[in-house]
């Protein structure tokens, strides 16, 4: 069963039942899921967790759905590395690296998809869209599929071929001219048109709750403790939003016995709204035309930008921007340290990280967790290195090319 009946407004606290809408009728502020923490503790434990599912639906009295009518691909529960070579190279202490590209669709955005689906089979709708920079576009697609629910997804012109190939398979992808902001846009009109789900705005409150789950699975794998510190990167800003009010939650239903949790966010120097506000003291989060290789991040007009600085603030954490060389630069870095493979998301959090330490925001003495979103064969533009050195068939050759004493 699900302990959620209704949703409320960020900003009047008026409450209304679940319907697919994504604003307050009375002051137009967002919406979001509210729940009985009280039955939600009376019937959530550590071993009720244990015994559930190895996908996010083990958490599934803490989402707005119920997992029995679920649309599954098995999202979730991905697997927590901890990065030694890591954090030696960059002079930290422990580092855990939450490694959510091994996700069914290769990407963070199974999770919010599979729950924000699941309320779309739930309200008898039949269609289901998104605009996206790519990640989503695959997941929706996938999903929908699995569901049985026809699927427009809405990308930008540029976006990358590797991006969409398998998405196209899947459902309909409709390329639109313009950027990210311009595709949102797109798809706010089309839903006055169409009664369809379109995930990311009229399925938004319940969309963003997946998001949540790597929070409780960080804290599940590390023994049902918090870390100190996360580094998590922004786009629209839902995901730092919902990992700090999974931490909450855990908190409010006596899982963990600390919610003190430092989040930092991570931003590419060609999108970075939220850094800016961050840099300047302001609550101003104002609009950038992106231009960056991390185009999965290339959100310029972030909905929740300004409820992603103000959870930064309030838990001591920090936003940085960094280069798309020093995006490049983290991707390799954490290829050869840990072996995994990241799109330049991950290069942001990663050179994130390093920022943060190097600037003291990060210190040696905190056991420090950073979220890797998608893989990078989503991107190979973006990692791209020498071509491979061509040698003859022979011993003398290669030793020619090669120094090495083994």
């Amino acid at each position: 069963m699900t302990f959620a009946d209704s949703l409320i407004c960020r900003e009047c606290s008026r409450t209304s039942p679940f319907s697919p809408t994504y604003f307050c009728e009375w002051c137009f502020g967002p919406l979001e899921v509210l729940y009985d923490y009280e039955a939600v503790a009376a019937s959530i434990s550590r071993e009720k967790i244990a015994a559930g599912p190895p996908t996010l639906w083990r958490y599934s009295d803490l989402l707005p759905v119920e997992a029995s009518s679920a649309a599954d691909l098995g999202a979730g529960f991905t697997p927590m590395v901890k990065a030694d070579r890591l954090a030696a190279a960059l002079g930290l202490g422990e580092v855990w690296v939450k490694n959510d590209t091994l996700n069914p669709t290769n990407s963070f955005k199974d999770r919010p998809v599979t729950v924000a689906l699941t309320k779309a089979l739930d309200f008898g709708i039949k269609t289901v869209a998104c605009a996206s920079t790519g990640n989503l576009a695959n997941a929706v697609a996938a999903h929908a599929a699995r569901a049985g629910l026809d699927s427009y997804v809405f990308v930008p012109s540029d976006i990358e071929p590797s991006k969409i190939v398998a998405t196209a398979a899947l459902g309909t992808v409709v390329a639109v001219e313009g950027n990210y902001d311009d595709v949102n846009r797109l798809c706010v009109q089309l839903n006055d048109e169409y009664p369809w789900g379109i995930v990311n705005i009229n399925l938004r409150p319940y969309y963003a709750e997946g998001s949540k789950t790597l929070a409780f699975e960080t804290a599940e794998q590390l023994g049902w403790q918090v870390p100190d510190h996360v580094v998590v990167p922004i786009a629209s800003g839902a995901l730092l939003t919902k990992i700090a009010k999974g931490f909450e939650e855990l908190l409010r239903v006596g899982l963990v016995e600390s919610a003190d949790v430092r989040i930092s966010g991570a931003q590419a120097e060609g999108c970075s709204p939220v850094a800016v506000a961050f840099a300047e003291g302001s609550e101003d989060v104002r609009p950038q035309k992106p231009d960056t290789i991390a185009k999965s991040l290339a959100i310029g007009d972030p909905a929740d930008g300004y409820y992603a600085l103000r959870e930064v603030r309030r838990t001591g954490g920090a936003v940085a921007a960094v280069t798309d060389q020093e995006i490049v630069e983290a991707i390799h870095l954490l290829a050869r340290t840990e072996g995994i493979l990241t799109e330049p998301a991950g290069g942001v959090t990663v050179a994130t990280l390093a920022k943060l330490a190097r600037e003291g925001e990060i210190t040696a003495s905190e056991r420090v967790v950073i979220y890797i979103t998608g893989h990078g064969l989503k991107a190979p533009e973006a990692i791209a290195t020498d071509d491979p050195v061509p040698i003859p068939a022979t011993v003398d050759g290669f030793q020619a090319q090669f120094d090495t004493e083994e």
